[in-house]
């Protein structure tokens, strides 16, 4: 009898165990049909952004951001953007910004694999969010497209249209899009702008110290910038200006 019973509950734990492997199995399956299908699901509504190959954007999703926030304040932003072409914008200015936000630009398909793993292993450590590494191509996809709004399914279409942009633009049309909107102070959009705005002077015309000037405003541009002029600002343009020249 005790023999017996013994093989008995042996018999009932594997078959609870098959169970419980198959429910799992199930569960799994499930999810990752979700997740497939909500891959797709967003996929089919990304932008086209084929007609950015040869124009500008009227307004970008920031600048619709900047100006909404503006009149909930019951203010009216005054919005300074002036795209210009690459051939334009002074080397020292394209190698501050390089240095900065994405030396590796030019070597990779819009995600830079190595800067990742090093702002996830930071995290892991500090145990925050993960921040920083993103390329100058998922920056243009954000600006363009998105919001600063830190959520799976905001980083989903990220994801989705950095890749769709790598496919669609050369890298120089890339960079140069990326510098004509990117957001360089109150209602400062583009390089040319932030140039007139801060220094009285076209972009074409700017120094190596003002081309790390305007690199450094890039990660905070409402709080560290020329006009603000913040300790961490002057520290940055330190730092990349002595990474770049």
């Amino acid at each position: 009898m005790g023999a017996s019973s013994a093989g008995a509950s042996s018999r009932g734990d594997r078959g609870a165990a098959q169970r419980l492997g198959h429910r799992v199995l199930l569960v799994l399956g499930t999810l990752a049909g979700i997740a497939l299908s909500w891959i797709a699901l967003t996929w089919l509504t990304l932008p086209a952004v084929s007609g950015y190959a040869d124009s500008w954007p009227d307004r970008t999703a920031y600048m619709r951001i900047r100006i909404a926030e503006a009149a909930r304040r019951g203010e009216e932003l005054e919005l300074r953007y002036r795209p210009v072409p690459l051939s334009q914008v002074p080397q020292a200015l394209r190698r501050a910004v390089l240095v900065s936000e994405d030396a590796a630009f030019f070597d990779h398909s819009g995600f830079d694999w190595f800067e990742l793993r090093a702002a996830l292993d930071k995290a892991w450590r500090e145990r925050e969010v993960p921040r920083g590494a993103s390329t100058i191509t998922q920056q243009l996809a954000r600006n363009l497209y998105l919001s600063p709004r830190r959520d799976p399914s905001r980083k989903l279409r990220e994801a989705l249209i950095t890749r769709r942009l790598e496919r669609r633009l050369t890298k120089n049309r890339i960079l140069e899009l990326y510098l004509s909107v990117i957001e360089l102070g109150q209602g400062v959009f583009g390089v040319d702008a932030a140039a007139r705005h801060y220094f009285g002077v076209a972009v074409s015309g700017i120094s190596a110290h003002q081309a790390a000037m305007l690199a450094a405003t890039i990660p905070s541009p409402l709080r560290d910038n020329p006009a603000t002029d913040t300790r961490r600002f002057r520290w940055r343009t330190g730092l990349i200006a002595g990474r770049a020249f």
